[in-house]
């Protein structure tokens, strides 16, 4: 059975999943690249951007635990690129370049469709006016039996948890203090209501806790 999960999310001790203005230069936001240095530490982290060497201790088994299983992503249209509004051109592939690290179907939730997008190396990125639920069932086709992840941004992961969307949310808290930006837990009640944790285990470079759904 199809599952809705949502891994390897970072989030700052004050609960910020990323900084303010966000713009291409800074894809999280300002200061929000201190969220993931614990992912580019790893050995499968730095294999996504074809280097070499990295750790493989608890972080780089957390992250690679987010790969297994997955079909399909669903992510909101900041998170695929800065560009805001009505689509000035096609010119925007994603941050990711001719290759993106996904190799399946990615959803692309936003107000302005566009047509489908097939990259290099199996990725393809639909384009979709729908909300969260509706995305969700769309990637659920997509990923014929295979968990469906749920990439970001914050405001998609919240909204997913606030309807109870999300079977599976591991979120990884780094020691970082972004003080501005777009935090998880807000409209939560500081809790996503309905799940538990059921995980948790220190890393080199983050905290990891696994909650799953009641």
């Amino acid at each position: 059975m199809t599952r809705i999960r949502v891994h390897s999310f970072a989030v700052s001790t004050d609960g910020y999943g990323a900084g303010p203005d966000q713009a291409e230069d800074a894809p999280l936001g300002e200061g929000a690249e201190a969220l993931h240095t614990w992912v580019f530490d790893t050995a499968y982290g730095r294999s996504m951007i074809g280097a070499e060497g990295g750790s493989t201790g608890v972080d780089d088994a957390w992250l690679r635990r987010g790969d297994d299983g997955i079909g399909a992503t669903l992510m909101g249209r900041n998170m695929f690129g800065p560009v805001r509004g009505p689509w000035p051109d096609l010119s925007w592939q994603g941050w990711w370049g001719d290759e993106p690290p996904y190799h399946h179907d990615v959803v692309v939730l936003t107000h302005h469709e566009r047509p489908d997008l097939p990259m290099a190396g199996g990725t393809t990125f639909h384009f979709v006016d729908v909300d969260v639920e509706a995305g969700l069932a769309r990637a659920v086709q997509y990923a014929d039996g295979a968990d469906v992840r749920i990439g970001g941004g914050v405001s998609v992961v919240r909204e997913a948890l606030q309807r109870r969307l999300v079977d599976q949310l591991h979120v990884a808290v780094v020691e970082a203090r972004l003080g501005d930006g777009e935090r998880l837990w807000d409209d939560l009640e500081g809790w996503p209501e309905g799940y538990a944790l059921v995980d948790r285990e220190v890393g080199e470079g983050a905290v990891h806790l696994l909650f799953e759904r009641a």
